[in-house]
């Protein structure tokens, strides 16, 4: 829960005044139902064989053949796309149950179906597993779409195709929900990838990869790759979808070098952003404005989200620089598609989207760069003659989320134990021939800000500044009673008011 507190002092007379807000708690979640084809697999032919050995640094290195977790094995161990998610098969309780799980790095529970649900196929039976235990505590979670209420239990989870070994971990078991399973998605679970922070009901519940990391020593590291760029709009099966590594980066699903940037605070995988570019045009904002409040790498979201005055600007700039003179308002509102004549490309008339990030070294930044095929998006054909397209860029009231539009052109390294976020070309963002992707760098930050992230404070500091301010709140109003009320005894003791207009629900989308 969220506290508020607003205090005001007058020139002449001292008046305080303090509240308390709850909100709910929500996490960037955003899957469209529809159906796509993933592009042809990657050529893995030349893959080596790398296991995982930490260097010290918790980096890990390909030189210990008989390490415990090997890389190999997890290559391609993602099904879906950025339109349904993409999800990794995992073996719950015993004996085990396989489920598909969605790989979300936006949020901190590990939860799974417990409830048969019309738009799932199967679900993790309680009953049939003889480890799992029920805590007793009950847990809900509001995402950006969706919600879901269930009871918090302890069970063993492995993965076929992830680090070997069986793990004791928490689970959230989902009994009821609303908008969270939706139609044409394979999944039954999430499986968030955040820190504790966000972890619901409180942060005593470890979340998953923290449990992996402690239990199979691994390193704190984990790396994604996503590949579903270039969709096709005729395919109704699930391919390969992409990869996710757990201890370390696998060198032959990106090309180049990776570049960093730090990680701000460890709840969202929040980064620091100093500009956008709209093909060559820089949109020349407060850098603040697009870290206002916060700006994050979600796997779990479809779109890359802007704040409102960015995403207008940025609107303003396609438009501007777009060769389609006239253009639906519903297009860029995510409301119609734009539908152009089957086999026609329509990326030509669009331009580059660059996002420039700090980098490591404060004083510098890269940028990474994504084609209009990755934001300009297939999703069907009609009566075999037009092929519709959607924008894969939204407006958002709560923060700049880097999204599947963004991260299906890059392998995208969670480095938690150096707190920072690596950004490397993708092996599978390749479409005809072409990379859709692009990252150049470094270049000089000096004509920004120091600090791009001074938005509103996040929801952990508030509380404690929150409490700090109720403290003082409460003995200044005791003093201020006493001076009244003693002199004449009289009259009613009121400690507390609460402001309902300053009541924000969903805060955090």
């Amino acid at each position: 829960m969220a506290h508020s507190t607003f205090v005001s002092f007058g020139a002449f007379a001292l008046s305080l005044y303090f509240g308390v807000s709850y909100c709910y708690f929500s996490i960037p979640l955003k899957i469209y139902p529809g159906k796509y084809n993933v592009s042809s697999d990657v050529n893995l032919t030349s893959l080596r064989r790398v296991a995982l050995k930490s260097d010290g640094s918790g980096l890990s290195l390909a030189s210990d053949p008989t390490g415990t977790v090997n890389f190999l094995d997890m290559v391609n161990n993602l099904q879906g796309d950025s339109g349904r998610g993409y999800y990794i098969e995992m073996s719950i309780g015993t004996p085990g149950q396989k489920l598909n799980i969605l790989v979300d790095t936006g949020s901190s529970n590990f939860a799974v179906a417990a409830a048969p649900h019309q738009f799932i196929t199967h679900y993790f039976n309680t009953a049939l597993s003889s480890t799992y235990s029920s805590t007793g505590r009950t847990v809900a979670v509001r995402y950006t779409q969706g919600n879901w209420e269930g009871e918090l239990g302890i069970d063993r989870v492995s993965i076929p195709r992830g680090p070997n070994g069986t793990i004791t971990i928490n689970i959230a078991a989902i009994l009821s929900s609303d908008g969270f399973f939706l139609p044409g998605i394979n999944w039954q679970g999430i499986l968030g990838l955040a820190y504790p922070v966000l972890a619901r009901p409180d942060s005593s519940v470890e979340p998953f990869f923290n449990s992996v990391v402690k239990q199979l020593g691994i390193p704190d590291i984990f790396s994604l790759q996503m590949c579903g760029a270039g969709l096709s709009a005729s395919s109704t099966t699930d391919t390969t979808g992409g990869s996710l590594i757990m201890g370390g980066a696998e060198p032959t699903l990106y090309r180049g070098s990776v570049w960093y940037t730090p990680i701000i605070e460890e709840w969202y995988y929040q980064v620091e952003v100093l500009k956008l570019e709209v093909g060559d045009q820089n949109l020349n904002l407060d850098c603040r404005e697009y870290n206002m409040d916060k700006a994050i790498v979600d796997s779990g979201t479809t779109l890359l989200r802007l704040p409102v005055n960015v995403f207008n600007a940025l609107v303003e700039a396609i438009t501007r620089s777009s060769l389609i003179e006239e253009f639906s308002s519903g297009f860029w509102e995510g409301t119609k598609l734009a539908c152009w004549m089957k086999g026609e490309n329509p990326w030509r008339f669009f331009p580059k989207l660059s996002i420039y990030l700090r980098a490591t070294n404060t004083s510098e930044s890269f940028r990474v760069t994504i084609l209009p095929q990755l934001y300009i998006q297939p999703i069907t054909d009609v009566d075999g003659t037009l092929d519709c397209f959607r924008f894969g860029v939204s407006s958002s009231t709560n923060g700049m989320v880097i999204g599947a539009t963004v991260m299906e052109g890059f392998y995208v390294v969670f480095d938690r134990t150096q707190q920072r976020l690596g950004f490397a070309l993708s092996s599978c963002a390749v479409s005809d021939g072409v990379a859709l992707s692009e990252i150049e760098g470094p270049f000089s930050a000096a004509d920004v800000a120091a600090d791009c992230s001074g938005g509103p404070l996040k929801e952990p500091l508030v509380w404690m500044i929150s409490y700090a301010l109720m403290a003082v709140c409460a003995l200044a109003l005791l003093i201020l009673l006493l001076m009244l009320i003693l002199p004449c005894r009289c009259g009613n003791r009121n400690g507390e008011i609460t402001d309902e207009s300053s009541l924000v629900r969903h805060r955090i989308k």
